[in-house]
C-alpha cells in the first residue's frame, strides 16, 4: 500500500469545511445511536475500515449492543431494529448505493415514519458519512489496533 496524503495537512481549509459540515450533526434531533447506525451501515457498504472501527466503538460507548452491531448488515432479517431505525437504514442503503437511486417507496416510508424535519436531517447525516467514507477509502486510512 502506498503512502497517501493527509488531507488535514495538505488542504486544511477543505478539512475544516468537512469538520464544520460534520459538526452540523450535533444540532440535529437525530438520536445519537441512530447517527451511529447511519455511519456504521454506510461505512459497511463503502468498505471504510477506519469509519467502521470508529463508529462501532462510538455506538458501543452510547450503549449499542454487540448483537445489533454484528447484525446491522442483515438488519432486514432480524427483529432488532425499530420502525424508525428500519426507515433510516433503508434510506441510508439507497442513498449510499446511488446508481440504483432512492425508490419512491423508501423515500415515502422514511418521510411517513420520520416526518419532514427529521428526514432532512437524516439525509444530511447520510451525505456526511458518505463524504467521510470517500476520504477514508481514497486515502487508505486504517484503524489502529485497540
Amino acid at each position: 500500500m502506498s503512502n497517501r496524503i493527509n488531507i488535514n495537512q495538505v488542504a486544511p481549509s477543505a478539512y475544516k469545511a468537512m469538520l464544520a459540515f460534520d459538526s452540523y450533526l450535533k444540532t440535529t434531533e437525530i438520536n445519537p445511536l441512530h447517527k451511529e447506525l447511519i455511519k456504521i451501515r454506510a461505512s459497511q457498504i463503502n468498505g471504510c475500515a477506519y469509519c467502521l472501527d470508529m463508529h462501532s466503538y462510538d455506538a458501543r460507548e452510547l450503549g449499542e449492543t454487540e448483537q445489533r452491531i454484528y447484525t446491522l448488515s442483515a438488519w432486514r432479517e432480524t427483529r432488532f431494529f425499530s420502525e424508525e431505525e428500519q426507515a433510516i437504514l433503508a434510506l441510508t442503503e439507497e442513498m449510499t448505493l446511488l446508481p440504483k437511486g432512492v425508490s419512491d417507496a423508501t423515500y415515502q416510508y422514511a418521510e411517513k415514519v420520520l416526518g419532514e424535519k427529521l428526514l432532512a436531517e437524516v439525509i444530511m447525516a447520510i451525505i456526511i458519512i458518505n463524504a467521510w467514507n470517500r476520504i477514508g477509502v481514497t486515502l487508505s486510512m486504517t484503524p489502529a489496533l485497540r
